[in-house]
């Protein structure tokens, strides 16, 4: 897993390596610099490009690009480096590096305000300006300095974080670098994850700055980002005498009128997931629907006096059936009605087994939050932002501009692991760790998929995995089942049914260690 930092953070480590490692600040500059010119030699080698502008500002940003200037100069690149600050602003590890450029003879050329002047051409632009430190609009020079930036036909490599980002949200202002390449330093900055910050980044290298791991360990905020190898190592196995009740089983209580798809993607999910048998809770009067379209789920048919939902009176006949159970999933396409919202409650009350509530299971639950604080069993919640909105009484725009916080938040306060369906989606846990997960694509926003997640991962519950291990598991899958079908088929007219079937191919892909799509 990658450690993901906000720019405090960061500056924390680098002092620490520093100050308590004894690291002076110009070896750190100087992998870094060093860093940044192989991934800029690779960048040029592609198109047998020759010709460098480096855009530099006055701090640690703008030392790490004089470093690279001076590599590149040495390696017999044609080299322009424009220094976008009064020469008094350039202090410390920057101001040497920027000496040893003027001692080499290179000339430095200051723009204060002019850039659209700027008649250069260049096989590369590299943007070393401002780098983490960036909250708000840009002033000038450097919003006249993005403007002529992105308005040339050029390569851009981003030095740590494109300048115009915000390190610690993706937010942006008017004026952005939109980046090629970025080369971010030692660890990953949070806001090369989000939108829409991340869709400036282009390709994310991380460089090896040789900060000792030990400071990554001491100084680690607990959020990391879900790599496939973590997936791998978590994944259950089937022994070779396994059969279906050993292999896990579940109850899925899903769907009304009208909503009886939601109920058919967790049901067959769970399957693809691995999960021995599912079972589905159905209304009466729907059941001729799921026994027609679900072949290798069972399906239990329950009174509803041809309402097509969930009564309270089914409360008795549910519980039997779902104390059977290795895992049970609540909420997809239940709807608000009163005597579901009573049955739910019913069975929060009186359930302990494994269970992943979604969907309309949180919106009734959102005025007994309490239930949730207080189910005994494990639980894994799978809110959308809109859904966590209802839950905690934040506005959905607050969550968006502060999803790690949140929930990191709910998931202490309930004692629950929360998934924050998204993109990229969120896993917090109780203990205050937050998960992010790496795969999945635009082409994922569309009904149904959601329901889909909610039975993977409670498939995965259903075979042993703690709640924590199966939504981690089960974000990634999920996200890598549509990025499978994004490779055949595009984003546009992705549909729920493309991610389930892809699923097989996805756990497959992962248990031979085969992440690539």
């Amino acid at each position: 897993m990658k450690t993901i930092v906000t720019s405090t953070q960061m500056a924390q480590m680098d002092a620490f390596s520093i100050e308590e490692m004894q690291i002076p600040g110009l070896v750190l500059m100087e992998n870094a610099g060093r860093g940044t010119v192989d991934i800029a030699k690779a960048l040029l080698s592609k198109i047998n490009g020759t010709k460098v502008v480096i855009f530099c500002g006055p701090g640690n940003n703008g030392g790490d690009g004089y470093v690279v200037a001076r590599h590149l100069l040495n390696a017999g690149f044609d080299v322009k480096t424009i220094v976008l600050a009064n020469r008094e602003k350039i202090k410390g590890d920057a101001l040497v590096n920027f000496l040893i450029l003027e001692n080499m003879g290179h000339p430095l050329h200051f723009i204060k305000e002019s850039f659209f002047s700027l008649d250069e051409k260049a096989d590369l632009i590299i943007d070393a300006m401002l780098g983490t430190g960036v909250k708000g609009e840009l002033s000038s020079p450097y919003d006249k300095a993005v403007e002529w930036i992105n308005a040339q036909k050029t390569l851009v490599l981003a030095v740590d974080i494109p300048t115009g980002v915000n390190a610690d949200n993706g937010a942006v202002g008017n004026h952005v670098i939109k980046a090629d390449a970025t080369a971010t330093m030692a660890l990953h900055k949070r806001g090369l994850l989000f939108s829409p910050g991340r869709e400036y980044a282009g390709d994310i290298s991380i460089v090896d700055i040789s900060m000792p791991k030990i400071v990554e360990d001491k100084l680690s905020p607990k959020i990391w980002q879900i790599e496939g190898l973590d997936v791998q190592r978590l994944l259950p196995n089937h022994p070779a005498d396994a059969h279906k009740n050993k292999c896990g089983t579940v109850a899925v209580l899903a769907g009304s009128k009208g909503f009886t798809g939601a109920a058919m993607l967790t049901s067959q999910a769970v399957l693809k997931s691995g999960a021995g048998l599912c079972y589905l809770a159905s209304p009466d009067s729907l059941d001729i629907i799921y026994e027609s379209k679900l072949t290798e789920v069972i399906t239990w048919s329950l009174e509803d006096d041809g309402l097509g939902y969930f009564k309270e009176s089914n409360f008795h006949n549910i519980k039997e059936k779902a104390v059977q159970q290795n895992a049970m999933a609540i909420g997809p396409g239940i709807g608000t009605q009163d005597e579901t919202a009573r049955l739910l409650f019913n069975l929060m009350n009186n359930l302990q087994l494994p269970l992943v509530l979604d969907a309309d299971g949180l919106n009734l639950c959102a005025s007994k939050i309490n239930l949730i604080k207080n189910y005994p069993g494990e639980m894994v919640l799978t809110p959308h932002p809109g859904e966590l909105s209802r839950l905690t009484g934040y506005k959905t725009v607050e969550i968006l501009n502060n999803k790690i916080d949140i929930v990191k938040e709910c998931a202490k306060n309930w004692n629950k692991v929360l998934v924050l369906k998204g993109g990229p989606s969120l896993i917090g846990c109780p203990d205050g760790r937050v998960f992010i997960n790496s795969s999945g694509n635009a082409g994922m926003a569309t009904a149904g998929s959601g329901d889909v997640l909610t039975g993977i991962i409670t498939g995965f519950m259903a075979q042993g995995l703690s709640a924590e291990h199966a939504a981690i598991s089960g974000v990634f899958i999920h996200g890598m089942s549509g990025d499978i079908v994004k490779k055949e088929i595009g984003t546009m007219g992705m549909v729920a049914s493309n991610i389930l079937n892809a699923l097989p191919l996805a756990i497959h892909k992962i248990q031979k260690g085969d992440f690539e799509i």
